[in-house]
């Protein structure tokens, strides 16, 4: 699945038929190990490998249960957890490489306008949602809708979304959380209580919202799959923007996605101007370096280096968004000698780190005069998926 905003290639989704995701999944597991030295333990949970679940990812209902008042800082994890207790858990993090997919007893649940946190008291609004008044706005009703415990977060979707529409998504995720409440006290772990949509579905809920202009499919059943899931979603006034495609040429190939995604991979990726970006990404961070190349479309060498910047702040976002980098980013723009050209590239880079979801920041300028950005981890990277990719 690939997403394009304004001609522009800027993200793409792959599902592996016969092997879904963890992340998202809630399980009745087993605590297999205690260690305290780490401050975590290990929760079998009938996976190939156990789930490590760090002390800061225990909710308070479970530290007060034993008799320890949240608050005061990470408590010892062999004061709260014993060897074969049950617990459920959710996946946060899927494992890379040799390291185990991580879990969290702070579980969420999310819906179209809503995600349902069940075992936190806390209430937030999407950060794309800027409208002040709406914020507010949505703050209360999840106030008037939320039992006492349990929070709920307002997802972007929600700022074109009725009173109804609100209620309607409430209740349907306070139903599947009874389910899965249900279905843990009659079981045994390790059991698995509830998995997440398929990618067809999680992208049609979280993503095509009012501001998509158009959805296209090439494959039939999938098309009338997402036309009745609209209707489940009582979103009908979206079908229109659904369009089964039937050319001879392949989708991706039709729309660029292919030749695009295989720019965005190379080391060296060009910029308009005639300047380029060089990518290195290593296991301890992901250096970028800015160089202005054959740029000659200005006369004097300040207008062209601010020229190569910009454009870079520019393409730099969406690089690391379709890249899935993640972690700490370093990146070395040209040397500026202009005060004013430096924060006018600064202000382009953090206006394009607003359009990614995943939570992706400008931190500080180092005294190298290195630009640090740090990105939420979500999973492998593009290229570790790709190469999964090529061995099928």
């Amino acid at each position: 699945m690939a997403i394009i905003e304004e001609s522009e290639l800027v993200e793409v989704h792959f599902e592996f038929p016969d092997r879904r995701p963890l992340v998202g999944n809630i399980y009745k597991g087993k605590v297999e190990t205690v260690l305290p030295g780490m401050g975590a333990a290990f929760v079998q949970v009938g996976e190939k490998k156990p789930l490590f679940l760090a002390a800061h990812e225990l909710h308070d209902g479970i530290l007060r249960a034993k008799g320890i008042e949240p608050g005061h800082g990470v408590p010892p994890i062999q004061k709260v957890l014993k060897t074969g207790e049950h617990l459920i858990v959710q996946v946060r993090r899927e494992g890379v490489g040799e390291k185990n997919p991580q879990a969290t007893t702070k579980l969420s649940l999310p819906g179209r306008y809503w995600v349902f946190l069940p075992t936190e008291e806390r209430v937030s609004v999407s950060r794309r949602i800027e409208d002040r008044d709406l914020a507010r706005r949505l703050r209360q009703i999840a106030h008037d809708l939320k039992p006492e415990g349990t929070g709920l977060i307002a997802r972007t979707a929600a700022r074109y979304a009725s009173r109804d529409d609100l209620e309607r998504d409430f209740k349907y995720l306070l139903g599947l959380w009874k389910g899965i409440q249900d279905v843990a006290e009659k079981s045994s772990p390790p059991k698995l209580l509830y998995s997440p949509p398929d990618l067809v579905r999680t992208i049609v809920r979280d993503r095509f919202l009012e501001d998509v202009d158009s959805l296209i499919v090439d494959d039939e059943a999938t098309y009338q799959e997402i036309l009745d899931f609209l209707d489940y979603l009582h979103l009908g006034k979206l079908k229109s923007r659904v369009r089964l495609y039937r050319g001879t040429v392949p989708l991706f190939v039709r729309y660029g996605v292919e030749e695009e995604l295989a720019k965005a991979m190379q080391r060296k990726i060009p910029l308009k101007g005639g300047g380029f970006i060089t990518v290195d990404e290593t296991e301890a961070l992901t250096a970028i370096d800015v160089n202005t190349g054959s740029d000659v479309k200005h006369k004097n060498q300040a207008a062209a280096i601010l020229n190569t910047n910009l454009e870079a702040a520019r393409l730099i976002p969406r690089v690391i968004r379709l890249r899935k980098i993640s972690g700490i980013i370093i990146v070395d723009f040209v040397d500026m000698a202009s005060e004013k050209d430096r924060e006018k590239v600064i202000a382009t880079l953090k206006e394009e780190l607003k359009k990614d979801r995943v939570p992706a920041d400008f931190i500080d300028i180092t005294k190298l005069g290195l630009v640090e950005i740090t990105r939420r981890k979500e999973g492998e990277s593009l290229s570790a998926l790709l190469s999964e990719l090529e061995e099928l």
